[in-house]
């Protein structure tokens, strides 16, 4: 598969992984029985650095903030998907920091989050691994000269 389908399928997912997270993340079952830790984390206010917040806040503004994350890792890899072989094989550095990025994710979603997330987290960071392996490959056998000759003709 082209590393170009492989960031357009990582982008996809990416926005899917936004969406669920943003709308998902406040979301408690009763059957928990986390009901009265949730009342202590948005009634107990503390003053931090002059700002008057609860752990409640913290909570919003951090799960917020990963969903804004993951909103920007849809963007670029949707970008990515419309550079050729050529200057995907030059950005080595960035593609594969953006795998480790995301295998980085898969790891801490094993050790701290569930199923959903270490699933979505995991497919993404396969795709960004094999787009940036794919671009590689493409470029160091010779088989970008054929895909940088369409790009330019588009």
């Amino acid at each position: 598969m082209k590393p170009q389908a492989l960031y357009r399928v990582a982008s996809g997912l990416l926005l899917l992984f936004a969406i669920g997270h943003t709308l998902g993340f406040q979301q408690s079952d009763p059957a928990w029985g986390v009901g009265e830790v949730l009342r202590s984390m948005q009634s107990f206010q503390f003053t931090v650095q002059g700002f008057t917040r609860t752990y409640w806040d913290f909570f919003l503004g951090a799960g917020f903030t990963v969903g804004v994350l993951y909103l920007f890792a849809a963007v670029l890899a949707w970008q990515l998907s419309g550079l050729s072989v050529a200057t995907l094989a030059s950005m080595r550095a960035t593609t594969w920091s953006f795998t480790a990025c995301f295998v980085a994710v898969t790891a801490l979603s094993w050790r701290f989050l569930f199923w959903i997330p270490i699933g979505m987290s995991g497919v993404i960071a396969a795709c960004l691994a094999a787009a940036a392996w794919s671009a590689g490959s493409l470029a160091n056998s010779g088989g970008h000269e054929k895909d940088s000759r369409r790009a330019g003709a588009a």
